[in-house]
């Protein structure tokens, strides 16, 4: 029986061992909480970084595919978060214009689409730079985002022959369509200025991923004397000129963030 002391102090040796069982006997209800304190996430540096920060994903390039009564166009954008509502960006596109006053008619015999009486292709190529402002961002959820944007900056207008004159050995004289990669090689540059002011939106929860929608109505210096852009295919004579380049553009963007 002189042994029961040795053994209950042996016991008592082994539970001050166990830090479990220590720290169960200071607090029952810690030994059993499966979650880890923020002390030890903390130190461990795993706690998530806010996703509003401008330091999460400061960087974004995005492509732009443009779509307007003129055409299809495609252009790029370089952005970049200064706060969490405020971003610079710089963007770079070029989208076809027409003369609102041609008309466009499908050639079933040959497949193709002719404007008659147009006398040249213009395609418009932006350089702007300007800033975008977030809205409502503490208000609605984050997979929503709705911001504001304008740009402004040099424009340079490539005017391209559309068709091209063609007289016959027996003297006779006749306008044809000039194929779009001959017209690049005798074009000829002009230069404005314009810019743009926006509305849009991006969506989803992935800020690596970038989808949204820009609705953009753009500005341009108009040329005094304009280009030419209609002819009277009768006597070649231009009889129309054309001097503002803007207009309303729907913006798809897609892109990443990093």
């Amino acid at each position: 029986m002189r042994t029961r002391p040795a053994v209950l102090a042996l016991l008592c040796l082994c539970f001050a061992q166990i830090p479990s069982a220590r720290s169960w006997a200071q607090d029952p209800r810690r030994a059993w909480d499966p979650s880890p304190s923020r002390d030890s996430v903390i130190q461990a540096g795993a706690l998530p970084e806010d996703p509003t920060s401008p330091g999460k994903f400061p960087n974004i390039w995005s492509l732009d595919i443009l779509l307007s009564n003129d055409g299809f166009g495609l252009g790029t954008i370089y952005r970049r978060s200064l706060t969490p509502d405020v971003s610079w960006f710089a963007s770079f596109s070029i989208s076809e214009s027409k003369d609102e006053r041609e008309v466009e008619y499908y050639d079933y015999y040959y497949g193709t689409t002719v404007s008659p009486g147009k006398l040249n292709r213009f395609m418009v190529l932006p350089l702007m730079a300007g800033i975008q402002f977030r809205l409502f961002r503490e208000d609605i959820v984050d997979t929503f985002r709705p911001y504001v944007n304008a740009a402004v900056g040099p424009a340079m207008v490539y005017m391209m022959p559309y068709v091209e004159k063609v007289q016959t050995s027996d003297g006779l004289t006749y306008y044809d369509q000039m194929d779009f990669f001959k017209a690049i090689g005798r074009g000829h540059p002009h230069y404005t200025f314009g810019g743009y002011v926006g509305f849009g939106a991006n969506f989803g929860t992935q800020r690596s991923s970038i989808f949204g929608i820009n609705f953009r109505y753009y500005l341009t210096y108009p040329m005094s004397e304009g280009l030419p852009s209609l002819f009277d295919e009768r006597n070649g004579e231009v009889k129309a000129t054309k001097k503002n380049f803007g207009g309303f553009i729907i913006s798809l963007n897609v892109g990443t963030a990093f």
